[in-house]
């Protein structure tokens, strides 16, 4: 692994709409047998399940001392309103969330979500101490068009307005080309680090090299055990944002592992 020792890898199980409580648990049970001391001594992992299940499995890490973070895929940008069906940023920083996704490309995609509404998210999670997930990427059009970098560059500015530099240094952002996402389509290893390293060079630009440095930067996007290694190899890329395959315990457990060993 020859990303940057001052940023430790973080690898990250998105389960999206999938797995109802008791499914939630079992699937937790089974990866705290499959993902052992030596790899949790190297990454940090993150499971985020939908809200219903966040509550049990809180329970279970806790109960079990589990070496895994708890995240959530979304959260409103308000603690408390009438805005029915949301769910407020400080009920996820009372379970003992620690990362919260903002700006999904499916948030972005359905929802509507703008940059804008990313960056109060973006605000609300850090002022109750958890971490974001930023999420960027571009559509198939826009990289066939050429614009890719266009595009990630405008999500960041818009997504990160009014963030500090300490701020910036504290969060993750997630390159995931929305082509890639459960399509089996990849970017390569050289496109996932292009991307990433111009990612790293507009942090850097923006809010100084410290901050750029100390930023990490996951891919996102059809990841799998079989491509771990060769993506974690590369030099801006800090993590993986792991889509499908986080929902077979097995598979995730092996994605995890190739990120520890870098084999």
């Amino acid at each position: 692994m020859s990303a940057d020792p001052k940023r430790r890898p973080l690898i990250s199980g998105n389960w999206k709409m999938n797995q109802n409580h008791y499914e939630a648990i079992q699937l937790v049970q089974k990866l705290s047998y499959l993902v052992g001391k030596d790899e949790f001594a190297v990454v940090d992992v993150s499971v985020h399940p939908p809200f219903t299940d966040i509550r049990s499995v809180q329970t279970l890490i806790e109960a079990d001392e589990l070496a895994f973070l708890l995240g959530a895929q979304n959260c409103h940008h308000e603690e408390k309103g009438a805005f029915t069906g949301e769910i407020s940023p400080a009920f996820l920083a009372k379970l003992g969330v620690s990362l919260v996704i903002c700006g999904h490309s499916e948030r972005r995609q359905f929802f509507g979500e703008t940059d804008d509404m990313v960056a109060k998210k973006i605000a609300a999670v850090q002022n109750l101490k958890m971490t974001p997930i930023l999420c960027v990427g571009e559509t198939r059009e826009e990289r066939e068009s050429g614009s890719t970098i266009e595009r990630v560059r405008s999500q960041l500015s818009g997504s990160l307005a009014g963030r500090s530099a300490t701020h910036v240094s504290d969060l993750v952002i997630a390159y995931e080309p929305i082509w890639a996402i459960g399509t089996g389509l990849t970017a390569t290893a050289d496109d996932a680090q292009s991307v990433c390293s111009e990612i790293r060079a507009f942090v850097v630009g923006k809010w100084g090299q410290e901050t750029g440095e100390s930023v990490r930067i996951q891919y996102g996007g059809s990841v799998k055990a079989a491509n771990t290694a060769e993506l974690m190899a590369q030099p801006d890329v800090d993590g993986l944002l792991v889509g499908g395959a986080s929902l077979d315990p097995d598979e995730f457990a092996r994605i995890v592992q190739h990120a520890a060993t870098g084999k």
